[in-house]
């Protein structure tokens, strides 16, 4: 079964009735129209609206669950966000009524993912001269020259070299002048993504006969990558982070789609054939997944 960074189904729920702990209850509230949707990140493309919001609650946590619509669903789909909220996402011939159904039935999942979440280590939010910064799979201190002319900070990741400067307004980019160089690194790393992923993605598919649309490479908070019925592929601008054999198998997991859109066992004997010894490379991202999204 893929892990949870995957755009997959929820997997099948087998613990029984009981096993629910009696304190998880779930709050309805009534529909709000329009209720404003959570985007912590600046560049998310989440729908900006939901029809309606509940609350799981239990002893020691709580979530929000926003319901949206999205008119190209076909399942009741639910997914915990980094920021702690969890999308129940409703097919155009759904209903509220049914996703607070399906909500109910997968509580203990839910529950569950949340609680893993808070055992793993919190993200770095401040990247500073020497903190460690995964590339190419390896985590590398931060390196950080001093400001030059024009405010030029050259700095490295590993083998990764690039340059911060002030913006061409010439107000003063903050990563180039205070300590805080997260933003201005992931622009560099998302930068040399845009360069190396589609390349990429063309010679695996040229090599596996699958044909593809169109090639992009995203933020995306909660997946590796997606394929649309379309061709579309879709990446994580931070496999550039991963090693390569992670890369090539999110990439082939993606491409294993254009043949099987779906996860049965056709599609995964598909994904062992163009990528054998695939178990490495989804335990790799099991064992470090959550320290790069």
């Amino acid at each position: 079964m893929a892990g949870p960074c995957w755009n997959t189904p929820l997997p099948h729920i087998r613990w029984a009735v009981e096993a629910v702990t009696r304190d998880v209850q779930l709050e309805l509230f009534e529909p709000l129209q329009p209720l404003p949707w959570p985007s912590p990140n600046p560049g998310d493309r989440e729908p900006v609206n939901a029809i309606a919001a509940d609350e799981l609650r239990w002893q020691s946590g709580v979530v929000r669950i926003w319901y949206v619509i999205h008119p190209r669903a076909r399942h009741y789909r639910l997914a915990l966000r980094a920021d702690g909220n969890a999308r129940c996402t409703v097919p155009s011939r759904g209903s509220l009524a049914g996703a607070r159904r399906f909500v109910t039935g997968v509580r203990v999942w839910l529950v569950r993912q949340w609680e893993r979440r808070q055992l793993r280590p919190a993200p770095v939010p401040h990247w500073s001269e020497g903190t460690l910064v995964w590339f190419r799979g390896e985590p590398h201190p931060l390196r950080v020259g001093p400001v030059g002319e024009n405010g030029r900070r050259d700095v490295s990741i590993g083998t990764f070299n690039f340059i911060l400067m002030k913006s061409a307004s010439g107000a003063a980019d903050p990563v180039a002048e205070v300590t805080n160089f997260r933003s201005g690194a992931e622009r560099a790393l998302r930068r040399l993504a845009a360069q190396e992923l589609p390349p990429r993605v063309v010679e695996l598919a040229g090599a596996a006969g699958i044909e593809v649309s169109r090639i992009s490479v995203r933020n995306q908070r909660t997946r590796w990558g997606s394929c649309s019925r379309r061709g579309l592929i879709s990446l994580n601008w931070r496999l550039v982070q991963t090693p390569d054999f992670v890369r090539d198998y999110i990439i082939l997991h993606e491409l294993a789609h254009r043949r099987h859109m779906n996860h049965s066992a056709s599609y995964w004997a598909e994904v062992a054939r163009l990528c054998p010894g695939w178990e490495q490379a989804e335990a790799w991202i099991k064992r470090h997944g959550r320290e790069l999204l």
